[in-house]
């Protein structure tokens, strides 16, 4: 049995070793080393992951047993679908991917989506829709680790692209508050719950689980378009579901 500090160390530790920051993929990206149509790439499959957060967060919340709990976890909707059209998070990714080139309409299409990304986020929805309460909160403490890769994202890109502007980078702004609030409270709620070492055992599962979500995601960018570069059949293929004029 850990005690409420030590368990909220495992924890970190998890993503001190686990978090997808590590990923050889993101080095590349951060630090400038992948091309445009990497980035291209990088940003339609990771529209797949934001806008299915929302729908996580749903799953979660028609789970919830009581009104308080709802409030609070009902924001991580908003935050992402916006409280009208033209706002939230996923219609920041969507500027995001625009200014890389996409058509907007091919981005919503989910069409050139890698399969393993596609796989990869609905076992998420699927973990948190049948997993306990606090194996499902649990799953969502990678938040704690976001501002990290944030910064090192937003810097690195700005300064290694010429095609990146901050205004193509704006979803992350907001993310750098939105995302500690959500995991303080997260964090919270999981070591006043996990109460015995079987409860201990099932959340560091669950943070565990969910850095191999976003892992397994940038392992399928890297084999399909770094090395080997074997994209799969159906997958986006550069020059794809640009907008006229994009370019190369």
């Amino acid at each position: 049995m850990l005690s409420p500090a030590e368990l909220e160390a495992a924890l970190r530790d998890i993503g001190a070793r686990r978090y997808h920051n590590l990923h050889p993929f993101h080095r590349l990206l951060h630090d400038g080393k992948l091309d445009k149509d990497q980035v291209r790439a990088w940003a339609l499959n990771r529209y797949y992951y934001q806008a299915m957060i929302p729908v996580k967060d749903a799953t979660l919340l028609a789970r919830l047993p009581d009104a308080a709990l709802r409030r609070i976890w009902r924001q991580r909707i908003v935050d992402h679908d916006g409280d009208h059209e033209g706002d939230g998070g996923i219609e920041r990714w969507l500027k995001l991917a625009e200014g890389v080139g996409f058509d907007r309409d091919y981005v919503l299409s989910t069409q050139g989506i890698l399969a393993a990304t596609r796989f990869s986020v609905e076992a998420y929805v699927h973990f948190v829709g049948e997993r306990s309460l606090l194996e499902a909160i649990a799953s969502s403490l990678t938040e704690m680790f976001s501002p990290t890769i944030i910064s090192e994202r937003v810097a690195g890109m700005l300064k290694n692209y010429d095609f990146i502007t901050r205004e193509t980078l704006a979803y992350f702004d907001k993310r750098l508050t939105q995302a500690p609030r959500d995991a303080d409270f997260a964090l919270d709620y999981v070591v006043r719950h996990a109460v015995t070492p079987e409860q201990q055992a099932q959340a560091l599962d669950a943070l565990r689980f969910k850095c191999s979500v976003l892992w397994t995601q940038l392992d399928a960018l890297y084999a399909a378009y770094v090395a080997p570069g074997m994209i799969p059949p159906d997958a986006w293929r550069p020059g794809e579901g640009l907008r006229a004029g994009a370019g190369a």
